[in-house]
């Protein structure tokens, strides 16, 4: 491999937090990436994390040169943090070019004012404002750490887009899904106390069951896309906590869907870890107690896949920093549940194929006590070079092979990192044909999705 800096320019301001997803304008191919940072490292909506922020976001778009089309500045009213301004791309009303989706707030006194809170449709060529309704408020008297979890995503029912959105995660639940004149086609509520899991910081969409029809994991319940109907929710007698990992992934033997988990709260609940198949039945399940915090399934070997979870025992964030402590790491095959020894330490760890072999390696990109390495290593732990920062977004965007990093420093410099010795083979150009590839790619501005690609 020879792991470099293919392109970098800077944005002209520093940053602290960055997210960015994949924008189409008409080619048919990702034409630009629209960015959404802050230097600001973000505001937890938890009482006990959450940091007043020093910053405002900026949502831009910017084309794969690195020109700048046009960039608006939210103000303050809008609070730095995703769970407080998801943003999605998604062509909606079926024009060929996405658009750009986010929560806005008109209200720049009152940066809490969810009343005054709207889902905002931006065009991805000009910024301009093309439509803004209103967002629905329902967690407004409620728990702060659940009043502002905000999500917007989207998925396709048999080729037709849905916009979905939802807020709440760990107590009272809504969802909707929208139609392309932006009214509701369906809503859940899930009422507090109700059977079965809460949310998840990952909701990945997912054909689950190969009919065309786009799933959206809601935590553990699986809820098609174009009804907001329930198909089936995971161990749904027993456990009504929230899971920090849901992501879907592909049995390598029989080529269906699996869903491994790993949970957080409700403790004394087990297991911590589980994989399911794709009618929600348990496979298998390990690791009896503690906050499963961190995970994902990555692809080091065609014939398996190895799932990661880590327990943690406490976690802080500072205005500088989040840092987690007492970590311990537990090793699966993902198919069968027997446990494995990693080579390596996971932690910070995102499943990317640079090379194009259709197998992870893996970018340690994530900032920690202030550092980050930015080291590049494969399954067997050897070190193969590095991206020199943390990672804003990683996979395929750029017509070259292999998959690209997006890799920021504090100084507002982005660099696009790529294996210039990269070769696709049919394992990765499978996986980049995988319609879960697109959809999920654009969730990395939303929730916690930079390893979600890791199940293809």
């Amino acid at each position: 491999m020879n792991i470099k800096a293919i392109k970098e320019w800077n944005i002209g301001t520093p940053i602290m937090q960055i997210h960015i997803l994949p924008v189409r304008l008409g080619s048919g191919k990702i034409d630009a990436l629209a960015m959404l940072y802050s230097n600001s490292l973000g505001s937890n909506p938890w009482i006990e994390m959450f940091s007043f922020p020093t910053d405002t976001y900026k949502l831009a778009v910017y084309d794969l040169s690195g020109k700048c089309m046009w960039c608006r500045d939210l103000g303050p009213g809008v609070i730095a943090d995703p769970c407080f301004c998801p943003v999605f791309a998604l062509d909606l009303d079926e024009d060929g070019k996405d658009e750009i989706y986010f929560l806005n707030n008109i209200d720049p006194e009152h940066p809490m004012a969810i009343s005054k809170f709207k889902l905002e449709r931006a065009d991805a060529e000009t910024g301009a404002t093309t439509a803004q309704v209103e967002w629905p408020g329902y967690n407004a008297e409620g728990p702060m750490t659940n009043a502002f979890r905000n999500i917007i995503s989207g998925g396709y029912a048999n080729g037709k887009p849905v916009l979905l959105t939802a807020q709440g995660m760990y107590e009272d639940m809504y969802l909707q899904g929208w139609s392309s004149d932006l009214t509701k086609r369906w809503e859940v509520e899930i009422p507090e106390g109700s059977r079965g899991a809460r949310g998840s910081h990952m909701h990945p969409v997912v054909d689950i069951n190969k009919d065309g029809i786009d799933e959206w994991m809601w935590g553990e319940r699986c809820i098609a896309v174009d009804t907001g109907k329930e198909l089936f929710c995971c161990d749904d007698e027993t456990y009504s906590g929230h899971s920090d990992t849901i992501q879907p992934f592909i049995d390598p033997a029989t080529r269906d869907w699996l869903l491994f988990t790993s949970r957080a709260k409700q403790q004394f609940v087990s297991p911590r870890v589980a994989v399911y198949d794709n009618t929600g039945k348990r496979i298998w399940g390990a690791v009896d107690s503690g906050h499963m915090h961190i995970g994902w399934v990555a692809r080091f070997s065609e014939e398996a896949r190895t799932a990661m979870a880590i327990r943690i025992g406490t976690k802080k964030q500072t205005r500088q920093s989040r840092e987690i402590h007492g970590r311990v790491v537990f090793a699966f095959d993902a198919v069968s549940g027997t446990p494995v020894e990693l080579p390596f330490d996971p932690y910070q760890t995102i499943p990317v194929d640079l090379n194009g072999d259709g197998l992870h390696e893996l970018v340690r990109g994530t900032w920690h006590d202030g550092n980050c390495s930015g080291e590049v290593i494969d399954g067997k732990g050897n070190v193969l070079g590095s991206v020199d920062g943390p990672v804003a977004f990683a996979s395929k965007f750029l017509d070259l092979p292999g998959e690209q990093v997006i890799t920021y420093a504090k100084d507002g410099t982005l660099r696009i990192w790529a294996d210039t010795e990269a070769e696709d083979s049919p394992l990765a150009l499978a996986r980049y044909e995988n319609s879960f590839y697109h959809t999920n790619q654009r969730a990395c501005a939303c929730g916690n999705h930079k390893h979600v690609l890791g199940g293809l």
